[in-house]
């Protein structure tokens, strides 16, 4: 039977997620002069698609197809210079590369900012702290230096994995330490495969696997995992284990960072 399509067909379409409808709604609302364009008598409100295309770095014909939906061929690159060109905000460049199907990694040169945490982490009772895209320790609180003594306890070195591969105290401490490490390379893998460009990761990798012959057999695994909490197990000075349950959480504010917070179990 001919005939319009239903309704519900209809506003199924109307409803998805499109980066094209997405670019267009963040342009007109941009104004002409917050960019040093004459306003002038103009059809429609905020920027044309030619002077969007000229912030972003990109010829009008490809700005215009990637608005229109005509294509889903988008790079990285790409993506950047229309984050920056459009000034977008934090949550809308990441709905941006969310909608591209993309990964978008934190630029290298953009240091994240963990103060804002530093009082909450102090509140916290039980040992807690932050890692940042590096998985470098930014904020921790006195019963995590207390429980971390030989990483969080005044050493100038940070990095958890730097800490867990390449210090010798950690093996005794972490209990069953050959599975927890290969874990954790797992999961490093996992939360930073957008990054493969940072010089700080490759440094850090290069490093790890020289030094390191557990890191190295890690990594040629190829395991991936989600960075997870479950139970955590540490040797005291008194040959006994404390037992703790673990949660990773990512604050809102910045999804770089990860907030981990030890609950002591009985």
């Amino acid at each position: 039977m001919s005939g319009a399509r239903p309704a519900a067909e209809q506003n199924g379409s109307t409803l998805r997620p499109s980066l094209g409808a997405f670019l267009r709604a963040r342009r007109e609302r941009l104004r002409p002069e917050d960019f040093q364009f004459q306003r002038g008598r103009r059809r429609a409100a905020g920027l044309r698609r030619e002077e969007a295309a000229q912030l972003c770095g990109i010829s009008v014909t490809w700005y215009t197809w990637i608005e229109q939906s005509r294509t889903t061929a988008i790079s990285r690159e790409t993506l950047h210079a229309i984050a920056d060109g459009l000034r977008l905000s934090r949550a809308e460049r990441r709905y941006l590369f969310e909608l591209s199907g993309r990964t978008d990694p934190t630029p290298a040169g953009t240091p994240c900012d963990p103060r804002p945490l530093r009082a909450l982490v102090r509140a916290i009772r039980t040992p807690a702290y932050v890692i940042d895209r590096h998985w470098d320790a930014v904020v921790w609180n006195r019963p995590a230096a207390k429980l971390f003594v030989d990483w969080l306890g005044g050493r100038q070195e940070r990095n958890l994995l730097r800490y867990v591969f390449l210090d010798p105290s950690a093996p005794r401490f972490i209990v069953d330490w050959a599975e927890r490490s290969r874990r954790l390379v797992a999961e490093y893998r996992a939360d930073t495969a957008g990054n493969e460009s940072d010089p700080v990761r490759r440094e850090l990798l290069q490093t790890l696997a020289a030094a390191s012959p557990a890191f190295a057999a890690a990594w040629r695994s190829q395991q991936v995992l989600a960075r997870e909490g479950g139970l955590r197990l540490f040797a005291t000075a008194g040959g006994e284990c404390s037992r703790y349950e673990q949660y990773t959480l990512r604050p809102a504010q910045d999804a770089s960072l990860k907030l981990t917070v030890l609950v002591p179990q009985p």
